[in-house]
């Protein structure tokens, strides 16, 4: 058998091709050793990367991927930046934090469970013995401002003039709109800050939808696997139940659970996801059919692997090519749901925080346009921004560019 000497070793290594020639590697032909960043980045295969990479060139669905992912996690601190309580306050000497406590009302001299900082009296004691730092939006989304310059629903401060601001203003010690908290969009008809509840809106419409389209996106990809892969009465069966399945109509069972259940986050999940997950099954068994008879399927089964690892190892890959190029029109489609049924008023409870009850708000009230603008507005560039990442996306997925 032929044999590679290396210097500086007594043994002997076989030479990799019948019939060579024994070959002896001078120092300077050492095989460099792999860098670390070549190891990061085989975590990777070569056609991850490219469509990675195919992703990243388009530039309309990366960067609106990119606005959407700050907006979002901007909104998981939606407490920090829209709050009608102090983010950090020093009273007397002493540290404290009221946007994560709840502190009695007796530490300032008062008598309520809960401190109202809002109050005058409040402000008035914090700043004599202390100091507080104020998030950028002094409301919640359920402040009630009992003080505006104008009836509810109040436009936008930077549209009213100083003579409508003063009244207010001189209850705090100023004489113009400067010297008062500012709704930047203006109140609803309940005098609650349209900003903070666009931020808090936005908040809960997303991960509804993230909830919502990862967990039915796992039960289609389930029943479209076990589908596909087995086949026969199995996929005959799962088949027939679908179609009654999904035929049912999931709005009137939302109308009469609700008669019976008070609608919430949770209970409006729970039903949603009966229904929702039909979504991907045709494309996940459409997949599994397809490949269940290939080669390296056939072999695996002669190894003697498991269904079910045949299934997850070698044959979901594959399918998942598919699944990722829906999942972001699936959560398109989640967010647009509870929108829709918000609006209609059997969605999230009354004084939840819902783009769709400010949809609601606007249609009420003709005469203030800034609330029927800001949801539509709102909405508009939500999906718009999730439409083009999701085009992205499924480019990026596409073979003739993945193989390109």
């Amino acid at each position: 058998m032929n044999e590679i000497a290396r210097p500086g070793e007594s043994e002997v290594v076989p030479a990799p091709m019948p019939g060579a020639q024994p070959i002896v590697l001078r120092p300077d032909e050492a095989v460099p050793a792999p860098s670390p960043v070549a190891g990061g980045r085989g975590r990777l295969s070569p056609i991850n990367r490219r469509r990675l990479d195919n992703f990243r060139r388009n530039r309309l669905g990366y960067g609106s991927f990119l606005i959407f992912a700050t907006l979002f996690v901007l909104s998981l601190f939606a407490e920090f930046i829209a709050n009608d309580r102090p983010l950090l306050l020093s009273y007397k000497g002493e540290w404290l934090v009221p946007v994560l406590v709840d502190y009695p009302e007796e530490k300032f001299g008062g008598f309520l469970a809960v401190t109202d900082f809002r109050s005058v009296e409040i402000r008035k004691e914090i700043a004599e013995h202390g100091w507080a730092v104020w998030p950028p939006i002094r409301f919640s989304y359920d402040t009630i401002n009992e003080d505006l310059p104008t009836p509810s629903p109040s436009p936008p401060t930077w549209m009213l003039s100083d003579a409508q601001c003063k009244p207010v203003a001189e209850k705090l010690g100023g004489s113009t709109c400067a010297d008062i908290p500012w709704h930047w969009l203006g109140t609803d008809n309940t005098t609650r800050d349209v900003l903070a509840r666009v931020i808090y809106g936005f908040r809960i419409s997303v991960l509804f939808g993230l909830i919502l389209a990862a967990v039915s996106s796992a039960i289609g990809v389930v029943a479209g696997a076990v589908q596909g892969y087995f086949g026969g009465w199995v996929d005959l069966a799962f088949q027939r139940f679908i179609e009654v399945w999904g035929g049912i109509p999931t709005l009137y069972l939302i109308i009469i659970i609700s008669a019976f259940i008070a609608p919430g986050f949770f209970v409006l999940l729970g039903i949603m996801l009966l229904f929702s997950w039909v979504a991907l099954v045709s494309v996940v068994r459409a997949e599994f059919l397809r490949a269940r008879n290939f080669e390296y399927v056939r072999a695996a089964r002669a190894l003697g692997l498991s269904n079910l690892r045949i299934m997850t190892v070698h044959l979901l890959p594959n399918a998942m090519v598919a699944t990722l190029t829906f999942l972001p029109f699936i959560l398109n489609g989640s967010i647009t749901t509870l929108t829709s049924l918000d609006f209609l008023g059997f969605g999230l409870p009354p004084g939840s925080p819902s783009l769709g009850e400010l949809l609601a708000q606007g249609k009420d009230n003709l005469t203030a346009p800034w609330l029927g603008l800001t949801g539509f507005l709102v909405i508009a560039v939500m999906l718009s921004l999730l439409v083009f990442a999701g085009e992205a996306v499924r480019d990026a997925f596409d073979p003739r560019k993945t193989f390109a």
